[in-house]
């Protein structure tokens, strides 16, 4: 064991003591030193935000509706139109009689549309609309209803008139356009009662112009509108009106897989409407022209079994003595054939072209004819066994068409 003197011990006792001393302020130097930095950084002021000028959106009420001064120029052309010519735009209802799966009558209502068209309360409308109806019912804007009957039809054009009672009331018409001024890309509005949602107004363009169109009775219009303005059942027999609010069209049909409108609805021409109205309220009926045949559309069974020269046409199975004495000849009733219900002569003339439009069924021979009246002279042509030959038919009264 190591001995110090006293002097060693003082020393030592007084370095031990300067470098605890030593080691003390270090380690308060390492303690206090954070807290100072931490309390520099939250000292630190923020740093400054530059000022936004914000003009807050002041809402202020007038106490007074929108009038018409405040709406835009297309806005006030649509509720102006709409005023005035849905007064003249009736809600048709109608009830048929039909057969239930057990054969028994159940009564099948159905709605529309149509066009009020003169003082004495003609109303135009969509043959569809009312064919086969048991009674039929019109709804006045001004919510009168009255009793309506179909003073003639045109299944071909798929057109009505209907006349109701107007009791003395002054009816609301819509003036007259021309539908051989209209252009694609034009302004046109629908009025009708899609879905039962009466005096509903639609708008859109003019999209295609001399569309032909397939009725449900399978006769071919030939020039129909096409517009994009939403059509949907119940706007059948309603008007399609240009910007002038003039009537231009009688909407009939949209083309949709779902039945809904998918932009793509027709129109058939306030030029062809105007002369078959003022036909049927005249006569009842549409004096057209006719050929007095019985024809049958040729498909591959029976051009194969009376091995006939040609695919398409139209067989002559019968021929009346208008278009026998024309030099149209019918089949031979010693070669004849039955085709379910229907009894086929073969030999006849095959119909080929009537005034230069092409046959390839009966709605054909009536489209060819359509602006037709009796007395008239056709051309038409027709393949006799190989050989084609062009005929002079003097036309006769057809209204075997017409309900």
């Amino acid at each position: 064991m190591r001995l110090y003197s006293r002097k060693q011990v003082l020393v030592l006792t007084v370095a031990f003591s300067f470098l605890a001393l030593l080691v003390g302020t270090l380690l308060a130097a390492f303690v206090l030193i954070p807290d100072a930095v931490a309390r520099q950084v939250i000292s630190l002021p923020a740093a400054p935000v530059p000022a936004v000028s914000v003009t807050p959106i002041q809402f202020t009420s007038t106490g007074t509706t929108l009038g018409t001064g405040n709406l835009m120029s297309d806005e006030l052309n649509n509720t102006q139109i709409y005023d005035r010519a849905n007064k003249a735009v009736v809600y048709v209802t109608t009830v048929s009689t039909v057969s239930s799966w057990f054969y028994q009558p159940v009564a099948q209502e159905g709605t529309g549309s149509g066009v009020v068209i003169d003082q004495q309360g003609h109303v135009l409308t969509n043959n569809h609309v009312v064919s086969g109806a048991d009674s039929i019912r019109v709804t006045l804007a001004d919510g009168t209803i009255a009793d309506a009957k179909v003073v003639g039809s045109d299944r071909e054009n798929d057109l009505a008139v209907l006349q109701f009672n107007a009791r003395g009331k002054t009816l609301t018409t819509i003036p007259i356009g021309d539908s051989s001024t209209l252009k694609v890309g034009m302004k046109v509005l629908a009025i009708g009662n899609p879905f039962g949602l009466d005096r509903t107004l639609t708008t859109g363009i003019i999209s295609g112009l001399a569309r032909p169109l397939q009725t449900e009775d399978g006769f071919m219009i030939r020039e129909t509108i096409q517009t994009d303005a939403a059509i949907n059942p119940g706007n059948s027999g309603g008007p399609l009106l240009n910007s002038h609010g003039e009537l231009i069209g009688i909407n009939t049909a949209i083309k949709s897989p779902s039945g809904g409108s998918a932009g793509v609805g027709f129109a058939i021409p306030v030029n062809t409407a105007k002369p078959i109205a003022d036909e049927l309220i005249a006569y009842g009926v549409i004096k057209r022209g006719a050929i007095d045949i019985q024809g049958i559309d040729l498909f591959p069974q029976l051009v194969d079994y009376f091995n006939l020269p040609v695919q398409k046409g139209v067989l002559v199975n019968v021929a009346g003595a208008s278009a026998q004495s024309a030099g149209i000849r019918g089949g031979d009733k010693n070669r004849a054939v039955r085709a379910g219900r229907q009894v086929i002569y073969g030999g006849g003339d095959i119909i080929m072209e009537i005034n230069g439009m092409p046959i390839t069924q009966m709605t054909d021979v009536y489209s060819a004819l359509a602006d037709t009246k009796p007395g008239e002279i056709a051309t038409v042509k027709v393949n006799r066994g190989g050989v084609n030959r062009t005929l002079s038919v003097k036309l006769i009264e057809d209204s075997s068409q017409n309900q």
